[in-house]
C-alpha cells in the first residue's frame, strides 16, 4: 500500500512539473512590444573593471612566455645567425600594406562621421569620474564612485564631445621600428601620434610629416644582436641627409588641421553613421590583422601604449607601485582594445520617449560602446556582435513593476 501511495505521488509530481513548464515556456515566448524573447540568454559580461593593484591580463600564456625566455637565451649563448622573417627583419610585410591603407582611410572617415553625427545628438561627461552617456537627457544611474564625487554618488553632467566618444591613445614614433628603444632623456624630443596611426606607418603608410626608415636590405640577428648592413652599405636612392629623427612640430603646425576631416557632401544623419558603423568595423578589424603580425607594448598597469617590438624606456608610469619599478612600465602584449578603447556607455533601448534611465533598475540595461550606442541613435543598425552586451533579450519593466520581476 505505501510503495503504490509513492508512485501515485511520484506521478502527479512529474505531470505538475510537465505543466508547469510548459505554461513557464509559452510564457516566455510570447510577443513582447520590442520583439520576440527566447529562453537562451544571449547576455554576455563586459571586461571587469580592473582594481588599482591588478596587473592587465596576459595575451600569451604566462608558461609560453617563460619557454620562449629560455630559448631566447639558450640561442644567444649559440653564435649562430637566426633567420629574420619581415616585419622582424626591417622590412614590409606586401600582403599587410593595403590593410594598412584601409584602416588610416577608415580612422579618417570615423572621425568625420562622429564630427557630423555629435551636432545633432548630444555627448555628456561627467566631471568627476569621466563617465560618457550618449543622448538626452543623460542617465540618473548613480555609479560615480571616485574621490571628490558626492556622497549620493551621482554624475555630475557637462556637455562632451567627439574626443570623450573616441579616446586619444598615443605612442612615441619611431623613425626606425627595429632601432634602440626611446629613452628617458630622449622623452621631450621625439613625437608622440595616434597609436594607430603609428601601427599604419610600420605597416606601409607614408605620412610625410612623420618619415620613417624603409629598407631594401633585410637585417640580421647573430647571437642576439641586429646586423643592419645598410648602415655600412647606405642605398645611393635615399640618402639620410636632410631627415631628422625628431622635432617635426618645427615643421608643421599644431592645430585643428592634426585630424583634419574630410568633407562629406550628405546632409543625411542615418547614411552618414551607417558609413561611421561601418568605418568602425573596418578599422577594428584591419587593426586586429595587423597586430597579428606588428608587435605592439602596453604597460600592464596604465594606458601607456607603444607600437614596435618593444616598449620605451620613458620613466612615466604613475601605476600601481611605480616606485618599486623607478617609474618604468611593465611591458605586456597589447590587445585591440589598449590600442582603440571603447568607451562603454549605457545603451538606451526606446531613446524616443524622452526618460532618462533610473537607478533602480541599471540591472537590466545594457550597455554599447559610445561610437556605436552613437551611429545607433541616428538610425545605423547594430551588429549582432554586440547583440550580448546590448542585453536585448531581456525586457525592461517599468519602475512599477520591478517588485513583480524575479
Amino acid at each position: 500500500m505505501l510503495c503504490r501511495r509513492v508512485l501515485n505521488l511520484v506521478k502527479f509530481h512529474d505531470i505538475i512539473m510537465r505543466s508547469s513548464t510548459q505554461n513557464f515556456v509559452g510564457i516566455i515566448n510570447l510577443k513582447h512590444p520590442c520583439g520576440m524573447y527566447s529562453t537562451g540568454s544571449i547576455s554576455t559580461e563586459l571586461p571587469r573593471k580592473l582594481k588599482k593593484d591588478e596587473r592587465k591580463p596576459l595575451v600569451t600564456n604566462i608558461n609560453e612566455l617563460k619557454r620562449m625566455a629560455r630559448k631566447e637565451r639558450k640561442q644567444k649563448q649559440m653564435v649562430k645567425e637566426k633567420i629574420l622573417r619581415s616585419p622582424e627583419n626591417g622590412l614590409l610585410v606586401k600582403e599587410l600594406i593595403p590593410i594598412a591603407h584601409e584602416v588610416h582611410a577608415s580612422r579618417t572617415e570615423l572621425f568625420s562621421c562622429v564630427s557630423r553625427i555629435a551636432k545633432s545628438i548630444a555627448i555628456y561627461s561627467c566631471s568627476f569620474c569621466g563617465e560618457v552617456h550618449v543622448g538626452h537627457p543623460p542617465h540618473n544611474i548613480r555609479t560615480c564612485n571616485v574621490a571628490g564625487s558626492p556622497a549620493s554618488k551621482e554624475h555630475c553632467w557637462k556637455i562632451g564631445d567627439a574626443e570623450h566618444v573616441l579616446p586619444l591613445v598615443e605612442s612615441f614614433h619611431l623613425y626606425d621600428r627595429i632601432g634602440r628603444a626611446v629613452s628617458h632623456n630622449e622623452r621631450l624630443e621625439v613625437d608622440r601620434i595616434p597609436a594607430i596611426v603609428e601601427l599604419c606607418i610600420q605597416a606601409g603608410v607614408d605620412i610625410p610629416e612623420y618619415p620613417t626608415r624603409r629598407r631594401i636590405f633585410p637585417a640580421y640577428n647573430l647571437a642576439g644582436k641586429i646586423i643592419d648592413f645598410e648602415k655600412k652599405f647606405p642605398k645611393e636612392a635615399a640618402p639620410d641627409k636632410d631627415i631628422y629623427t625628431y622635432g617635426f612640430w618645427e615643421k608643421r603646425k599644431k592645430s585643428s588641421e592634426d585630424n583634419k576631416l574630410r568633407d562629406m557632401h550628405c546632409d543625411d544623419a542615418q547614411a552618414i553613421a551607417v558609413r561611421g558603423m561601418e568605418a568602425w568595423v573596418r578599422m577594428r578589424t584591419g587593426a586586429s590583422k595587423l597586430m597579428q603580425t606588428y608587435a605592439v607594448q602596453t604597460c600592464g598597469y596604465c594606458p601607456e601604449v607603444q607600437v614596435g617590438p618593444k616598449g620605451h624606456r620613458v620613466r612615466n608610469c604613475e601605476a600601481f607601485k611605480h616606485q618599486m619599478r623607478d617609474g618604468q612600465h611593465g611591458w605586456q602584449e597589447a590587445t585591440v582594445d589598449d590600442l582603440i578603447p571603447p568607451v562603454y556607455v549605457w545603451h538606451v533601448q526606446d531613446h524616443k520617449s524622452g526618460r532618462p534611465l533610473v537607478n533602480r533598475l541599471k540591472k537590466y540595461y545594457g550597455m554599447l560602446p559610445a561610437v556605436v550606442e552613437l551611429f545607433a541613435r541616428a538610425g545605423a543598425n547594430v551588429s549582432d556582435n554586440y547583440a550580448g552586451v546590448m542585453r536585448e533579450d531581456v525586457a525592461v519593466p517599468e519602475v512599477d513593476e520591478e517588485r513583480w520581476v524575479v
